[in-house]
C-alpha cells in the first residue's frame, strides 16, 4: 500500500527471460551485424550521392558585376552574365556536371504574351553564349516556359482570363530554337502545356538540332513549395489566379504517370518531378514504369526549410542536406537539381 490509500500497490514488472532466443526469433538474421562499424556500413550501403548527380540552378539578372542575394533563399543570388559565368567555371573545377539557368527579365521586357523569350539576345541566351564559350565543358539546361517573361506570371500565353494552350506551344518551340542556337545543350519545358515537347522536338529537329536533348517537367505540381522561387525570378506579386488549371494536382499521381508517358512518346529523353522530397512516390513509380533517365528538382521551398531550420539551431543542416539528397537516390533519382550543389560538391 502507499501512504494515501489502502489500495495494494502492484510491484514493478520483472524481467521475464522470452521462450525463445533472439538466434531462434529471427533466424539467426541478426540485421545488425553490418551496423557495427564504419567500414561494414560503407560495404553495404545502398545508394550513394556523387558529384555526378547535381545540376545547379543559377538565376540570371541584367547588368555587370553585381551579385544580388535571394532573401527567402539564403546563401542563393542572382548574377549577371559575367558573374554567372564565375560561377560556371566554379561548378566546373567541383565537377558539377550541368548547370540550370532561369533568368529574373526586366519588368519593362515583361508583356503578355512574354515576347521577350523570342529574342535571340535576351538574358538567357547571353548568359548561355557566355558561358559555353567560357567553360565549354559544362552542360547547360534552359527552360523555356514563359513566366520569367509574361506580365502576369503565368508560363503561358494569357487570353481572357485563360492560358491558351497552342499558341503557347508554338511560341516555347520557337523560344527553343533560340535557346538551343545559343548554345544550350538541353531544352527543359516547365509550361505543362499539353504537346509542348512533340512540338520542342520537331522544331529543333527541323533547324538542325536533332543532338540537343528534351528534359522534360512532365510531373509539375501545383505546390506550395515554389514561393521563394517565385521571388527570385521576379513573379512572386505578378501571378493573377494561380496555375492549378494546368499543372497537376498535388493529390493525383496516376495522372503524374500518364503525362510522363505523353512525353516520352512525344520525345522527351528524360524526365523531371518537381517538386522533389513530398513526391518521391512518383519519382518511384516512374522509373519503374519507363526505366529511363529520371530527376527531380529539390525546389526553393525545400531548400529554404532545411537552411532556415539549420539556422534556427533546430536541425544539423549539413547531415539534413545530405540525407535529403539521399532520399532522391534512394527513390530511383539518376540525378538532382538543388540550390545545395556546390556546397555539396565541396564536401563529397
Amino acid at each position: 500500500m502507499n501512504k494515501f490509500s489502502r489500495t495494494p500497490v502492484a510491484a514493478p514488472f520483472a524481467a521475464v527471460a522470452p521462450e525463445r532466443s533472439v538466434d531462434e526469433i529471427t533466424g539467426s538474421r541478426r540485421l545488425r551485424r553490418m551496423r557495427k562499424a564504419d567500414w561494414s556500413r560503407r560495404l553495404v550501403q545502398e545508394s550513394r550521392l556523387s558529384v555526378d548527380d547535381l545540376i545547379w540552378p543559377l538565376f540570371l539578372i541584367e547588368g555587370k558585376n553585381r551579385a544580388e542575394p535571394v532573401e527567402a533563399m539564403p546563401g542563393v543570388a542572382r548574377y549577371t552574365v559575367d558573374l554567372a559565368v564565375k560561377q560556371a567555371e566554379r561548378a566546373a573545377k567541383l565537377g558539377i556536371p550541368a548547370i540550370a539557368t532561369f533568368p529574373n527579365i526586366e519588368q519593362a521586357r515583361r508583356d503578355e504574351t512574354g515576347s521577350h523569350s523570342l529574342d535571340a539576345d535576351n538574358l538567357i541566351n547571353r548568359a548561355t553564349r557566355a558561358i559555353k564559350q567560357a567553360v565549354p565543358e559544362i552542360g547547360i539546361i534552359t527552360d523555356v516556359a514563359l513566366d520569367p517573361f509574361t506580365s502576369h506570371g503565368h508560363d503561358g500565353i494569357l487570353r481572357d482570363g485563360e492560358i491558351v494552350n497552342d499558341e503557347t506551344v508554338a511560341q516555347i518551340a520557337a523560344a527553343a530554337v533560340e535557346q538551343a542556337a545559343a548554345g544550350a545543350d538541353i531544352i527543359a519545358p516547365s509550361d505543362m502545356m499539353d504537346g509542348r515537347v512533340g512540338a520542342i522536338r520537331d522544331a529543333l529537329d527541323r533547324n538542325g538540332f536533332q543532338n540537343v536533348a528534351i528534359m522534360s517537367y512532365a510531373t509539375k505540381f501545383a505546390s506550395a513549395f515554389y514561393g521563394p522561387y517565385r521571388e527570385a525570378i521576379g513573379t512572386g506579386g505578378l501571378l493573377k489566379g494561380d496555375k492549378k488549371t494546368y499543372y497537376i494536382d498535388p493529390a493525383n499521381s496516376d495522372e503524374a504517370v500518364r503525362e510522363a508517358e505523353q512525353d516520352l512518346s512525344e520525345g522527351a529523353d528524360m524526365l523531371i518531378v518537381k517538386p522533389g522530397l513530398p513526391y518521391l512516390d512518383i519519382v518511384r513509380r516512374l522509373k519503374d514504369a519507363f526505366g529511363v533517365p529520371t530527376f527531380a528538382y529539390q525546389v526553393s521551398g525545400e531548400y529554404s526549410m532545411i537552411k532556415a531550420a539549420a539556422a534556427n539551431g533546430w536541425i544539423d543542416g549539413e547531415r539534413a542536406m545530405m540525407e535529403s539528397l539521399l532520399a532522391f537516390k534512394r527513390a530511383g533519382c539518376d540525378g538532382i537539381l538543388t540550390y545545395f550543389a556546390p556546397e555539396v560538391a565541396e564536401r563529397l
